[in-house]
């Protein structure tokens, strides 16, 4: 199945690359509606709360599409679909550009959803048949930094387009751009043969663990990131300045966070995570208490943004699968919604503040379940020998 025989050493890094394009194309695209809802909700004839859905509609067809089509083409050369995805994307993107109405739009978005969660379920995992072994951490980390560089570059990309040209030209825009990434994926991804049959046997009790931290720390970490503007508002009493400068700090931590992670998880991802978790749960509980919160925006960027390469890591090492990742894509995807779902009920139940400590809570018990899960695989290996 490997293609690293017959692959210069150039073209496995530049195939990387490529993915890593890929995934920060796709959750640009996922993203865009963030800064541009409220001239969506206006030129579509819609509410704000219903154009909110083009936000939320990607997420949920993502969880749900990653394990569908992880198994529905599972046969498939891997070049293949992801050729398709990155097509489909770009054709939902110039949908939505072009879209007459709110059904065409939320129809483009629903389309996103399904590239979103196909795309992440095959590319995340593909270090491993790219570059030799002792590189899997560093091409991982790469592909995966699309994510984090997205938040920091593409989507206030996108939006200042939108701000000068209007939000059809910011959808076209990403549209043009995944176009021209279909055309370089098409150049450097290689032959990648499909898995075949998928074993019985259930999910295995590792892959179960990574899903359960996974629930834990990406919810809690959206319960509170989905509030972070208006806590840093209200609470920290911050301008638009200050909390453009916030997030951006953030956003270039989370990118550095994770390239480290990925360093160090491919040998033991374990402690790694232990240690992304305890910065979340220092930072989210103490920003309630400080005024200026800079330093701990950086704590916090640092700590999830090695998050997603770490899981992801485990999940290679712990046999899962293309499968096991597209479990992954979709645990991640429906833990955002839960996330914000919680961080909007205590944010009007209880206080703004309620949902920095409702992060560091469910970060302290992922980093709990976490050491378990290492004592017992500490205690396995040692009565195995």
């Amino acid at each position: 199945m490997t293609t690293l025989v017959s692959t210069p050493v150039r073209a496995r890094w530049l195939a990387v690359s490529s993915l890593a394009v890929g995934t920060f194309t796709l959750v640009t695209s996922e993203m865009l509606p963030v800064g541009l809802l409220t001239s969506i909700a206006s030129d579509l004839g819609v509410s704000a709360g219903t154009a909110g859905l083009t936000m939320s509609a990607p997420g949920l067809v993502a969880a749900v599409s990653a394990p569908v089509l992880a198994l529905a083409a599972r046969r498939l050369d891997r070049r293949t679909v992801l050729l398709g995805l990155m097509a489909l994307l770009a054709a939902a993107n110039l949908v939505a550009a072009l879209a007459p109405g709110y059904p065409v739009m939320l129809a483009a978005r629903v389309l996103t959803g399904v590239s979103i969660g196909g795309f992440w379920a095959f590319a995340a995992g593909l270090g491993v048949r790219l570059v030799p072994e002792r590189q899997v951490g560093r091409a991982t980390s790469i592909i995966l930094a699309g994510v984090s560089v997205a938040s920091v570059l593409g989507v206030p990309a996108a939006t200042l387009v939108s701000s000068f040209a209007g939000w059809r030209t910011a959808f076209a825009a990403l549209g043009v751009v995944a176009l021209a990434l279909l055309a370089l994926l098409a150049a450097t991804l290689p032959p990648l043969p499909g898995e075949g049959p998928v074993r019985g046997g259930g999910v295995p009790g590792p892959l179960k663990v990574v899903l359960v931290l996974t629930v834990l720390i990406v919810s809690g970490h959206f319960a509170a990131y989905t509030y972070v503007r208006p806590f840093l508002e209200q609470v920290s009493h911050a301008g638009p300045g200050l909390v453009s400068a916030a997030l951006l700090l953030y956003g270039a931590a989370g990118v550095l966070g994770n390239f480290a992670a990925g360093a160090r998880a491919a040998r033991d991802p374990r402690p790694v995570l232990i240690a992304l978790a305890a910065l979340m749960a220092l930072a989210t509980a103490a920003l309630p208490f400080v005024g200026l919160p800079l330093a701990l925006l950086v704590v916090w960027g640092l700590g999830y943004g090695g998050v997603g390469v770490t899981l992801q890591l485990w999940i290679m090492r712990s046999g899962g699968g293309e499968l096991g990742t597209a479990l992954f894509v979709g645990a991640f995807n429906v833990s955002i919604a839960l996330g914000s779902l919680a961080g909007g009920r205590l944010v009007d139940g209880v206080s703004i503040s309620a949902v920095m400590w409702l992060g560091s809570a469910l970060s302290v018990l992922a980093a709990v379940v976490t050491g378990a899960a290492a004592g017992i695989a500490g205690r396995s290996r040692t009565s195995g020998s």
